[in-house]
């Protein structure tokens, strides 16, 4: 896995974003991430434009479509495109939903898996699956779920349970934990604590919509919260620095607004490796 630097911030490539940084990149973005289904066939004017960038930059990718918890067989031809289009463009990080999206058809949305021992060894079997086709680790993130259908553990347990199981990395997603532990109403920091520090590859953090005072959409569509960037900065003090993306998907500012948040997961970061020094 090619993460050297943990000091690292990325942003989430938008097709309207092309040309901007094709003409230049900004400094402060260290990697850019894509899922690859929205990029796999895609030619012309925005094909060159993203091989331009994918020649200069660091690329992460994480998927939208594999459907890892789906009790339909795996697709194993859609996983050898996604093989083929990371090693077109050296790609070594993929990562992908703790979640599916299919079964005899596709839902286009990302649907809580079960939280049983069941569910466990049918995901992690399908995890080595995936690391045999595209012969690169596997990385899993933890997701936003609203409704926990047939649960014998906790999410905790079973987020856990299935990175044992598959004894594969962790994509921490930051916003996901606040947004999972106002809906379901358990503690975000002991849930953080509990993350196995070992595992993690990277981060997210995003915003989100507040529905009401205790229902929150994970949209990636607005500002990050307060409560958000607190428990960023714990996650390094617990976890350590690792390299970290800003999620932003819909109702996208200019460039000069996103590199504040940027600027402030840098700030963090920056303070985060000098406490730990003087520590």
């Amino acid at each position: 896995m090619s993460i050297q630097s943990h000091n690292l911030v990325g942003l989430g490539l938008r097709r309207e974003m092309l040309d901007e940084f094709c003409e230049a990149t900004p400094e402060q973005i260290n990697f850019f991430e894509v899922a690859p289904e929205n990029w796999m066939t895609m030619g012309g004017k925005f094909g060159r434009q993203f091989r331009e960038l994918t020649e200069k930059h660091t690329f992460y990718c994480h998927g939208l479509s594999l459907s890892i918890g789906s009790p339909e067989p795996l697709d194993t031809q859609f996983v050898q495109n996604v093989k083929s289009f990371l090693d077109l463009h050296n790609i070594d990080i993929y990562s992908e939903h703790l979640s599916y999206c299919s079964g005899t058809g596709h839902m286009y949305d990302l649907m809580p898996i079960p939280f049983t021992e069941e569910a466990v060894r049918h995901v992690a079997a399908r995890i080595k699956q995936v690391e045999d086709i595209t012969e690169r680790p596997f990385i899993l993130e933890n997701v936003s779920y609203y409704a926990a259908p047939g649960s014998e553990m906790t999410e905790l347990e079973f987020v856990n349970a299935v990175l044992n199981e598959a004894d594969c990395k962790l994509l921490l997603d930051v916003n996901n934990i606040y947004v999972n532990s106002i809906n379901h109403g358990y503690d975000a920091k002991t849930f953080l604590r509990n993350m196995p520090t070992e595992r993690i590859a990277y981060l997210h953090v995003a915003g989100h919509y507040v529905e009401d005072v205790d229902l929150i959409v994970d949209t990636h569509g607005a500002d990050i919260i307060q409560p958000v960037w607190k428990l960023l900065q714990e996650c390094y003090a617990i976890h350590g620095v690792h390299p970290t993306l800003l999620e932003r998907d819909f109702n996208i500012p200019s460039t000069e607004t996103l590199l504040k948040e940027i600027d402030q997961i840098h700030a963090i970061q920056q303070a985060t490796t000098e406490q730990r020094r003087s520590a």
